[in-house]
């Protein structure tokens, strides 16, 4: 095995904050939502560690913002190669089969990381459409539901207070279900634990022909 310095401290920090921050922020979200069906906390509490932790992660998101784009990496990590878009239907193909039958038959993973180029063509997708599209919207619905007056502007932009309210919600849903996505990926290394272990070290492991 041969170990590959896949994430540098600043990238290990950002993940980690946003993770724990995204858990909590999808169980109150579900507090403030159910509130009458629901009691695990009060209402009163779960507004605040939202509302805390929402800008923790509008925060967060400026570190992520200011590292990938200061140092250019944001283009070769997460932007696909669309310039080249025969090479890279052919590798979402085979990473697609990959996910649907190639490993549970044993198959190697088509992809290997190296630091400049992380994720598979899949990833690149998701996480693109995630941290362009998704957070930004996010933060900015979050901030009109926070303080409806203040950025009232903003919300009639987004179409009114409703509307804003429908996309924050729907986007808390599908947070929800990609933190479950997320951690069945994180188990899929050359053992359960590796990708995990690799975003707390910094080190991936891979075997040596690799």
């Amino acid at each position: 095995m041969k170990k590959v310095y896949l994430h540098p401290l600043p990238v290990r920090i950002w993940h980690w904050v946003n993770a724990i921050s995204f858990i909590i922020l999808i169980l109150t979200g579900l507090q403030i939502r159910l509130v009458d069906k629901m009691h695990w906390i009060s209402f009163e509490t779960a507004v605040k560690i939202h509302s805390y932790l929402g800008f923790v992660l509008l925060i967060n998101y400026f570190i992520w913002f200011i590292y990938y784009f200061g140092t250019l990496k944001f283009f070769k990590i997460y932007v696909p190669p669309i310039w080249r878009p025969i090479e890279f239907i052919k590798r979402a193909l085979r990473q697609v089969r990959y996910y649907a039958y190639g490993i549970m038959v044993g198959d190697e993973n088509p992809h290997h990381p190296t630091p400049e180029n992380k994720f598979n063509p899949l990833q690149q997708v998701a996480y693109l459409m995630i941290m362009i599209v998704c957070i930004p919207l996010q933060l900015i619905t979050g901030l009109v539901l926070w303080d409806p007056v203040k950025f009232k502007t903003l919300g009639s932009l987004l179409g009114g207070l409703q509307i804003v309210s429908f996309i924050h919600t729907a986007l808390w849903v599908f947070y929800a279900f990609f933190i479950f996505v997320h951690i069945y990926l994180s188990t899929l290394g050359h053992t359960p634990l590796a990708h995990i272990i690799a975003m707390i070290t910094g080190y991936e492991e891979e075997h040596e022909e690799h």
